[in-house]
């Protein structure tokens, strides 16, 4: 499974981008699908997930009711709408890949590389 992350970008505070995160490969191997982030001198922290049946989401507590995650199955793609972005969502934003309904980076088998979300106050 290929993982393609991309959307980032810079953007002001109280404003928002798309990720999209491109799979391609035997993703039937897998039933979730997370985005994760990292900033700089922290550890990557849980974003969000779905199932690619479209069930299972899960926010973490920093994005709820700001951060939408979406698929497309036709597409292969997931995507992330961030809204009301502030310089705490400073980060890489990383999708993965992987089987168990899980919020730990350890328990997902594929990832993409990140993409550069920036915002700036």
């Amino acid at each position: 499974v290929q993982l393609q992350a991309s959307g980032g970008g810079p953007v002001q505070a109280g404003g928002s981008l798309r990720l999209s995160c491109a799979a391609s490969g035997r993703t039937s191997s897998t039933v979730f699908v997370g985005w994760f982030r990292q900033a700089p001198g922290k550890e990557r922290e849980f974003v969000a997930r779905i199932s690619w049946s479209g069930g299972n989401i899960y926010y973490a507590d920093s994005v709820k009711g700001r951060f939408s995650i979406s698929r497309d199955n036709t597409k292969k793609t997931v995507y992330l709408q961030m809204d009301n972005l502030n310089d705490e969502d400073t980060a890489v934003y990383y999708c993965a890949a992987g089987g168990p309904r899980a919020i730990v980076p350890q328990l997902y088998d594929y990832w993409g590389k990140g993409t550069q979300v920036t915002v700036s106050s």
